[in-house]
């Protein structure tokens, strides 16, 4: 049951009345409450505020005073500074005192300098002037003398110059001769001992056998009957063989032997080979042939590999390009007035590094140098051109130095010497080449050289003959001695010299002997 059903009508409104009274005390009390909380707020606010200014206060007094010291600090400083500055202008200020006064003397220097140069131009203005009439006095003078001479000697002034032309250009070419002929003497003296010392050295250090092989293949057979089967029935065997091969095969009436013709030294031996084959074989077809031909190209190019390592091993050169090597084992088969390429090719290496040791020079340089300076020939028969530019080109393609490739392109003088071993792998390439017993050459080939050398020789003015001797190392020249005196022959034998060097290619060394004979012939009657 609710309360208040319990209660009369007048404990109601008292119970009531007591309740709002509690309310309002209540709030009473929070009123008071309220104002004395905010008094005490108040009142700690306004501490607080007076010891923030006194805080303030106290900062401001010591800002003043560090401010106070710091003003003091830095006038003291700007006051140094200043008396420093101050300073180091009165020293400026001697400087510039001192440089005025130097200049002052350097400007009077130069004014005295001034008049000096007037005065001196005033004066080679005055030579100059009394130069001038000098010259033209003798000019006058040269006239008056010229005129008096062509009126003497009958003579022109053209005809007189020519004449003293004519005797200077003779008094030159005199001295000119003379010139050479001492030199030549100075440098013979020298060079020519000390050249054969090196050379003899270097023979004498390396000896080998004569390298001389023939140049066409033959294959031995041992009967007709074998002949008449390497030719096969209409010489359809002969026929697939050539073509197999890309040689031409010569059978003629000669007994017992087969003569295998071709441009190209590696096919030569590739064809002689397979067809020894096919004698020992017996069995002679065309598809036979063409068996056989390839099995020994394999066998061939296998060798050429091996014979090129072989010389690099042999010449102690390393770092080759494989191609290189390839081409080295090709000159085996490549032959030069009947000498191996290849055996000469070592001997250049062997000989050029004798030579540049006893140089002092780099003797591994210069046997790389002699071993491949005829590379070319390897392929001349393949490739447009002469056998020096084509191994300049081949060794420059695959990287040798520079020393290289100029020995290859210039051992025969076609270039322009730039480095010390190609004039070293010249030298011995021509010893090489010159020993006994290492070229053969063809008589017609001979012939031509020997008359070659005394058409340049007697193409000189004041020569009477000329003769080749000693297998043409040796050509000596008759001149007029009515006409040439001794300085004039000396002067000639050096031009047929260079005459021959420049047009001729041959082995060695060609020596230019010129006589200049007097006879004298009377008879007591």
């Amino acid at each position: 049951m609710p309360v208040f059903a319990v209660l009369e009508g007048g404990d109601y409104v008292f119970v009531s009345f007591a309740m709002m009274a509690g309310v309002l005390l209540g709030l009473i009390v929070m009123v008071l409450l309220g104002r004395a909380r905010r008094g005490t707020l108040e009142r700690e606010q306004a501490s607080r505020i007076e010891a923030a200014k006194a805080q303030a206060e106290s900062i401001k007094a010591q800002a003043q005073a560090d401010a106070t010291t710091e003003v003091v600090k830095r006038r003291e400083q700007f006051e140094k500074e200043i008396s420093q500055t101050r300073a180091e202008v009165r020293e400026e200020e001697k400087r510039v005192a001192k440089r005025e006064d130097q200049l002052d003397q350097k400007f009077d220097a130069v004014a005295n300098k001034e008049r000096s140069v007037d005065l001196a131009e005033k004066g080679l203005a005055e030579k100059e002037k009394a130069l001038v009439e000098k010259d033209r006095e003798i000019s006058d003078i040269v006239a008056q003398q010229k005129q008096q001479l062509s009126r003497v000697a009958n003579m022109s002034v053209e005809d007189a110059r020519k004449e003293l032309l004519e005797r200077v250009e003779k008094e030159i070419d005199r001295e000119a001769a003379q010139i050479i002929q001492k030199k030549l003497e100075q440098v013979e003296e020298t060079a020519q001992a000390k050249a054969r010392e090196i050379i003899g050295t270097a023979i004498q250090r390396y000896a080998s056998d004569h390298t001389a092989t023939a140049t066409v293949s033959t294959v031995d057979i041992p009967s007709d009957d074998m002949k008449g089967r390497v030719i096969g029935r209409e010489g359809r065997n002969i026929r697939a063989f050539e073509k197999a091969t890309g040689v031409d095969v010569i059978v003629d009436d000669t007994p017992g032997v087969v003569v295998v013709s071709s441009f190209d030294p590696v096919r030569r031996e590739v064809a002689r080979q397979s067809l020894e084959k096919l004698i020992q074989d017996g069995r002679i077809h065309p598809s036979r042939i063409e068996e056989l031909v390839a099995e020994t190209t394999k066998e061939v190019n296998k060798q050429i590999q091996e014979l090129g390592k072989q010389a690099l091993i042999d010449a102690n050169v390393r770092n080759v390009h494989p191609k290189l090597v390839t081409l080295l084992g090709r000159l085996n088969y490549r032959t030069s007035y009947g000498q191996n390429v290849l055996k000469h090719s070592m001997e250049v290496a062997y000989l050029s590094q004798v030579i540049a040791d006893e140089l002092g020079l780099d003797g591994a340089l210069a046997r790389r140098a002699g071993l491949l300076h005829d590379i070319g020939k390897a392929i001349d028969h393949e490739v447009e051109g002469g056998h020096p530019q084509i191994g300049a080109d081949l060794v420059k393609r695959y990287g040798e130095k520079e020393e290289v490739i100029e020995a290859a392109g210039g051992h025969h003088g076609d270039l322009q010497v730039a480095h010390i071993y190609t004039p070293i792998v010249s030298a011995a390439d021509a010893i090489s080449a010159s020993r006994p017993g290492a070229r053969r050459e063809t008589l017609e080939r001979y012939i031509q050289r020997l008359e070659k050398l005394e058409e340049i020789a007697g193409s000189f003015e004041g020569v009477k003959q000329a003769y080749a001797i000693q297998a043409g190392r040796e050509v000596r020249v008759l001149v007029d001695a009515d006409n040439i005196d001794d300085r004039m022959s000396a002067k000639i034998a050096h031009d047929i010299a260079k005459r021959v060097e420049e047009e001729m290619q041959y082995p060695g060394e060609v020596k230019v002997t010129l006589i200049r004979e007097v006879r004298c012939v009377e008879y007591a009657r």
